[in-house]
């Protein structure tokens, strides 16, 4: 048995159906290149369990995830049995880095669960499935996020683009091809926001209101079906229009906030043919569409005179 492994997964952008995918309707995901790696060694000595986090981060980040991250990586530990299974008289030491910055909507946590369930099953040689990883990097997600929906794993898991939909078993994704390449300008608030309490509070004001959100909820599933048709017909001046829609969704369910606004509005300015909040909400991260290379180029400079971090 080795005793050390490193592992990687990647973060992701929800393009379509950020809240509404908890409630068993479709979502569009893609991964992006950066990943989080994870470094696991059995040693002598030291912490039962030590964490060296070194992701970049935007401010405050994994201070105020700190918590959740901690319970997410005992959760994966739980899930694989890693205390019975590990060398005698060891300790685990977990080091996390690669290039993707931890900024609430990229998906950093379900990077950072299914890296250290990759790094798992190489270093005690478990052989799983990429489904079972997949399932490791849920188990831990719930550190995060109480009861997850299962995009952001899968999409850490598998990559690509993806449509997903939960279901009261196993979620149902399948892999999308695209005739033409999407051009992607996504910028952080820089907000960190809790994904339990803006899932939750989304939640209560369905209950307190079933028709309001019913209705929300019908618009978006002909909206997603839309993007989906668009996106295997290559009609990228339509996915924006239907990403702009989508915004506008997000702005009635509460989840948005005026610095997302600002700059979907600055994109747009700028040339984005759409743009949108992605993820949580209520801070965290914004993307946009841009149809060619020179405007994908101004979007950024854009968003760059407004937003703490632009990529």
């Amino acid at each position: 048995m080795s005793d050390v492994s490193k592992t990687q997964a990647y973060g992701k952008l929800i393009l379509f159906g950020e809240h509404f995918v908890v409630y068993h309707v479709p979502a569009l995901v893609g991964a992006v290149a950066a990943s989080t790696t994870c470094e696991l060694e059995f040693v002598q000595g030291g912490e039962a369990v030590e964490i060296v986090d070194n992701r970049p981060a935007v401010p405050n980040y994994k201070v105020k995830k700190a918590e959740e991250g901690r319970q997410a990586i005992d959760l994966v530990l739980k899930h694989f049995n890693v205390a019975e299974k590990q060398p005698k008289d060891t300790n685990l030491k977990l080091t996390f880095g690669g290039d993707l910055c931890c900024v609430s909507g990229i998906g950093a946590s379900a990077a950072q669960t299914v890296s250290l369930s990759r790094a798992i099953d190489q270093v005690l040689k478990l052989e799983s499935t990429e489904e079972e990883i997949n399932q490791g990097g849920y188990e831990g997600e719930k550190g995060y996020h109480g009861t997850p929906s299962g995009i952001d794993n899968t999409a850490a898991t598998y990559g690509g683009l993806l449509k997903f939909q939960r279901t009261d078993t196993d979620p149902i994704f399948t892999k999308k091809d695209i005739k033409e390449p999407i051009r992607i300008v996504y910028a952080s608030t820089g907000i960190t926001a809790s994904t339990t309490e803006v899932v939750g509070d989304v939640r209560a004001k369905k209950e307190a209101d079933p028709a309001w959100f019913d209705n929300l909820l019908e618009q978006y599933k002909t909206l997603v079906k839309k993007a989906e048709d668009a996106m295997d017909q290559g009609d990228i001046p339509l996915l924006g229009s239907l990403m702009n829609e989508n915004h506008a969704l997000c702005q009635e369910l509460t989840v948005s906030c005026d610095e997302l606004d600002q700059l979907v509005i600055a994109a747009r300015s700028a040339g984005a043919i759409g743009a949108k909040m992605s993820g949580t909400g209520r801070g965290g991260l914004m993307l946009c569409l841009t149809p060619t290379e020179e405007i994908q180029n101004k979007v950024f400079e854009a968003l760059e005179q407004r937003a703490p971090q632009v990529w």
